[in-house]
């Protein structure tokens, strides 16, 4: 079985189709479905469950993908180094985000690396954080900025301080109130409000704890859509304070929550197995240097 095998395979699980595998490839269908055939039979046995929609794998299947993530790791990690070793810190760093934390961290932390190592580019996916770290697992990225809990048993990890979750809202939009930098829960009853998904049960909890049905006008996954529509003075968002740094209006402010207030943070995570490029080293080790607190 020869490395191309292994990566059409692994392309194939991954993906959860051959058709999604094979655009990933850049090969036709059918040339990756005979590819498919013929390492069934040179191994004799049969990877796939035929019939289904999406792929499913027989047991030698499982236990074929198990090495091969293993072994294309190992490839991939020698490889990088082999690279790094000739040529110095070159190369591309792959990397995922979520919005809020990529807005807060990555333009100036990117500023800076590329003025130390001019021959480093970045690919950046960005989405929410389950994605993120499907992109990790899948060794399509070589880092994910994620808010989300990472098991330990699996990833290195890098936990930022907690921040807390504040309101963003348009002055025409105001609860104003006495205190211009915190509000009262229940302030916000009757306002037209945007609540990211993660955030949603924690958020409604408070609100039924101080005793109102809030008026929630859209539940989504995106801050960015939040803030737009913030900005537009459509509604009044829950963002992570790091937000701000996303918001270009003047008429858009932030107050705390006065009664209890939720909190979030940033983690910056990569695979216990996997070694990690030069690059990618050097951009973790400036990382640690600019938020990470002795």
């Amino acid at each position: 079985m020869e490395i191309k095998d292994m990566q059409a395979f692994y392309a194939i699980v991954e993906e959860g189709n051959i058709s999604h595998a094979a655009i990933r490839l850049s090969i036709a269908q059918p040339a990756l479905s005979r590819q498919m055939k013929k390492l069934e039979t040179s191994l004799g046995v049969q990877l796939f469950e035929r019939g289904s929609r999406r792929i499913r794998l027989t047991d030698a299947g499982q236990l074929l993908y198990s090495r091969v993530k293993h072994i294309l790791g190992m490839v991939d990690g020698t490889l990088r180094e082999i690279t790094d070793i000739g040529s110095g810190v070159a190369g591309t760093i792959k990397l995922g985000t979520v919005t809020s934390s990529g807005a807060m961290l990555i333009p100036q932390l990117v500023a800076d690396f590329h003025r130390a190592y001019p021959m480093v580019n970045f690919n950046i996916w960005e989405s929410d954080g389950a994605r993120i770290l499907e992109l990790l697992d899948s060794h399509i990225i070589e880092l994910a900025i994620t808010r989300t809990q990472v098991d330990s048993s699996t990833y290195e990890s890098i936990v930022l301080p907690d921040e807390p979750l504040v309101l963003a809202m348009h002055k025409d939009l105001c609860c104003c109130g006495e205190d211009p930098e915190r509000i009262h829960i229940h302030e916000l009853a009757d306002k037209p409000l945007l609540v990211p998904l993660r955030w949603y049960t924690g958020f409604l909890e408070q609100c039924q704890k101080h005793k109102f049905e809030p008026n929630i006008l859209s539940v989504s996954d995106s801050q960015i859509q939040n803030i737009l529509w913030t900005q537009m003075g459509i509604g009044i968002s829950l963002v992570p304070l790091s937000a701000r740094s996303m918001v270009n209006s003047d008429k858009v402010i932030f107050k705390h929550l006065v009664e209890s207030e939720i909190h979030t943070h940033t983690v910056v995570a990569w695979l216990k197995n996997r070694t990690l490029s030069s690059s990618c080293t050097h951009f973790l080790n400036l990382f640690r240097k600019k938020y990470v607190k002795k």
